[in-house]
């Protein structure tokens, strides 16, 4: 099974492509899709979220996306954004005839390092040490292979 995870955001969509063979994890890629170079309309970055999606999918071919959920934000404007850049990740891996599954940022946390509370710096640790490569440098991408981990270790588990 190889699963692309997807870090949604307007400005940087993160992703992590991941492959499970067995009991064992293998890294397969993660980067960013910058969407916000320069001051572009916001549906300028959301289809540079889009295109530079559609190319993750074609380079790498997994079987099933995994995408990260919505979690509670205090400013109104930024979780609107957030829902937009998320429609356009779930979009994009429909029109490519993905099985989509969401998991909410806690539910990743704690496959990942144990518990739904863990850091960004615990949850790269983490990364590095299950995939056996250097801590992704980069948050979005850290959390892109954190979603796509946790759909490994969860993929019996019905998501959300």
């Amino acid at each position: 099974m190889r699963v692309l995870g997807i870090d949604p955001g307007s400005r940087f969509t993160g992703f992590g492509v991941v492959e499970k063979e067995g009991n064992r994890l293998r890294h397969v890629a993660h980067g960013v899709i910058v969407a916000h170079r320069g001051d572009p309309p916001f549906e300028e970055r959301l289809l540079r979220i889009h295109l530079g999606l559609q190319e993750v999918l074609a380079l790498h071919e997994p079987t099933v996306v995994a995408v990260e959920g919505i979690f509670h934000y205090k400013n109104a404007l930024s979780a609107l954004k957030l829902g937009h850049a998320r429609g356009v990740a779930l979009l994009t891996a429909r029109l490519a005839g993905m099985e989509v599954h969401e998991y909410k940022p806690t539910v990743v946390k704690q496959a990942v390092v144990g518990t739904g509370r863990a850091d960004k710096q615990q949850v790269s640790k983490m990364i590095s040490l299950l995939l056996g490569i250097v801590e992704p440098s980069n948050d979005d991408a850290a959390d892109a292979l954190a979603v796509a981990i946790c759909h490994c270790q969860r993929r019996h588990i019905t998501p959300r």
